[in-house]
């Protein structure tokens, strides 16, 4: 696969769900460069999951807007695909068959099929089990499948919808430093919401902390750590405390209180 990641650019970003709806967010302006891991981390209710599904083009604002490499958003993309919380793969089908699914359905080769899926379950570490059927896999492995699905479409972007949150730690930290390895080698986008500090420290570039209702990008923290980034190394201790003073801080800033967007390192 020869992968390059897409520029991204969030305008003057507002949305409502309804005339009658509060806010959800306003005013988010976020620039990444190709290639960049973004964690957008915020409480729930702060907005990040509905500004993650705007930015894959599964809504739309109701101000502002989003552009990919120049171009406006206006709908889903096989250049940008998500991964939610839940691997929605099909039970009674292979790990082969639910990871080449969508080249099946897009009428590509058998032969390129095949090649494209070994290639992306061996990203995933999961050629053993290619035959295997996916409901008598691990909830990690599920995910690994899901991961894999995604990749076989060569995207430019991956959105990741807090797809962690539900497996073990021992499983979430596994897929935390695989699948940042696997952007950074690809030189894919990587755009996540969570409101784990840990797995943004362990997964982030760049970590936008949202907060308020509405919601408000308030921090733009670049996470400076070498790779590969281990749990318990001393400098990923230490950003991790740093970006949790920031984050409470953030989260408990008085409604009335200006929110002008803040710019660091740590």
């Amino acid at each position: 696969m020869a992968i390059r990641g897409i520029s991204i650019e969030m305008d003057n970003l507002t949305h409502r769900y309804t005339a009658q709806s509060p806010l959800t967010f306003e005013s988010v302006n976020v620039e990444a460069a190709p290639g960049e891991s973004l964690v957008i981390i915020g409480r729930s209710g702060c907005g990040k999951s509905t500004l993650l599904h705007i930015l894959a083009g599964l809504l739309e604002p109701n101000g502002g807007s989003v552009k990919l490499d120049g171009k406006k958003v206006e709908g889903t993309s096989p250049r940008w695909v998500m991964m939610f919380q839940a691997p929605h793969l099909f039970p009674w089908m292979t790990v082969t068959s639910n990871v080449g699914i969508g080249l099946k359905f897009a009428n590509w080769p058998k032969k390129k099929i095949r090649e494209r899926v070994g290639y992306a379950l061996s990203l995933v570490s999961l050629e053993e089990f290619a035959d295997n059927n996916v409901q008598d896999l691990s909830g990690g492995q599920q995910q690994r499948v899901a991961l894999a699905r995604s990749l076989v479409m060569e995207p430019e972007m991956l959105l990741l919808d807090e797809p962690f949150s539900a497996l073990d730690a021992f499983t979430r930290a596994s897929l935390q430093h695989d699948v940042r390895s696997i952007a950074k080698e690809l030189g894919i986008n990587l755009v996540m919401v969570t409101h784990d500090i840990d797995e943004a420290v362990l997964m982030a570039d760049r970590a936008l902390i949202m907060a308020g209702q509405p919601g408000k990008i308030m921090h733009d923290i670049e996470v400076d750590l070498p790779d590969p980034r281990e749990r318990n190394d001393p400098q990923v201790r230490a950003s991790r405390v740093e970006l949790m003073k920031i984050f409470h801080d953030a989260a408990n800033t008085p409604q009335e209180s200006p929110s002008e967007l803040v710019i660091t390192t740590i």
